[in-house]
C-alpha cells in the first residue's frame, strides 16, 4: 500500500494536502488496522495528497486526560505539537473521534491549531467534490443502523456526514431509539476501554448492543476503533456474530466497492 510519511514528503520538498492521524487503535489493533488500511485504500483511488507521521506519531494524550493524569496529556501533547508545526501541518484528518476531538478542541491552548476533520467528513466532502463516487455493491438492500460515537456526535456535533455515507450505498438506514443527540455511549470512553468494567447488573456495551439489536440491523455501522470493539464484543456476548456485522464506515465504502 502506498503511505508515504511526512519525512519523505519533505524530502522531497512537497507539502500534502492532508495528514492522515492513524492514532494508537489504528496503528496497533489488529482490527482497527483493517480500518485503516480501507481508509488509505480510498485515500489512494480518490486521489487525495496525503501521508502519515510513521514513528514520529505519539499517542494524542486524549487516554491520560480522561483518566485524569494532565501531566502526561500535556506532555504527549506538547511533543507532537512540536512535530505537526515543525512540518507546518495545516490539515488533519483522523478516524478516531477521540484523537479527533482532542486535536481539534484540545490542542490550540497548547500552540497547536490545526483544521481537523473526522474521515467521515472528509469522505463527504471527496463526495461532494466529485472526486468519490460509492456504489451499492454488496451491501445494497441492507439494514444499517450507525452508532454515533460520543467524541463525534454529541462533543463535535458531527451527525449527519456518517449517515450520508451510508445512505449512498442503497441500503435502508434504521435509527435506534436513542439516537444522534440522544445517544448512549459504548462505554470505552475516558480510558474505560483499557480496564475491566466496575461490577454490576450488565456491562455498557450489552446495553448499547441491545438498542441496535431492536432495529433487526445485518450491520451495526460506526465511525470509531473503540465503538467498534465494544459493539463487536456485545454482539459476540449475544450469540449473534455469525448474523451481524459491525463495520467502519470506511469498511462499508472500501468493501462496497471492492477496493
Amino acid at each position: 500500500m502506498n503511505v508515504p510519511t511526512m519525512a519523505e514528503m519533505m524530502a522531497q520538498g512537497k507539502q500534502p494536502e492532508v495528514l492522515f492521524w492513524v492514532g494508537c487503535a489504528g496503528s496497533f489493533d489488529d482490527r482497527a488496522k483493517k480500518i485503516t488500511k480501507a481508509f488509505v485504500k480510498i485515500l489512494n483511488k480518490a486521489k487525495v495528497d496525503f501521508a502519515v507521521l510513521g514513528t514520529e506519531e505519539s499517542c494524542t494524550g486524549d487516554p491520560a486526560k480522561r483518566a485524569g493524569n494532565e501531566f502526561l496529556f500535556q506532555m504527549q501533547a506538547m511533543t507532537n505539537i512540536e512535530i505537526l508545526n515543525a512540518y507546518e501541518v495545516k490539515k488533519i484528518v483522523t478516524a478516531c473521534p477521540h484523537c479527533f476531538n482532542t486535536l481539534k478542541n484540545e490542542y490550540p491552548e497548547l500552540g497547536g491549531t490545526y483544521e481537523v476533520v473526522h474521515h467521515t467528513e472528509l469522505l463527504k466532502s471527496l463526495l461532494d467534490e466529485g472526486r468519490l463516487t460509492i456504489e451499492g455493491g454488496k451491501f445494497k438492500g441492507k439494514r444499517i443502523t450507525f452508532h454515533d460515537p460520543c467524541y463525534l456526535g454529541r462533543a463535535n456535533d458531527v451527525y449527519e456526514a456518517p449517515r450520508e455515507l451510508i445512505q449512498k450505498l442503497d441500503v435502508e438506514l434504521v435509527e435506534m431509539k436513542r439516537c444522534k443527540t440522544n445517544g448512549l455511549c459504548c462505554g470505552a470512553g475516558g480510558a474505560q476501554m483499557f480496564k475491566e468494567p466496575e461490577k454490576g447488573t450488565k456491562d455498557i456495551n450489552v446495553e448499547r448492543t441491545e438498542d441496535a439489536l431492536e432495529v433487526s440491523p445485518n450491520i451495526i455501522a460506526t465511525g470509531c476503533p473503540f465503538c467498534n470493539t465494544m459493539m463487536t464484543d456485545g454482539v459476540k456476548a449475544k450469540d449473534k456474530e455469525n448474523e451481524i456485522e459491525v463495520l467502519d464506515i470506511a469498511e462499508l465504502i472500501a468493501n462496497a466497492e471492492d477496493l
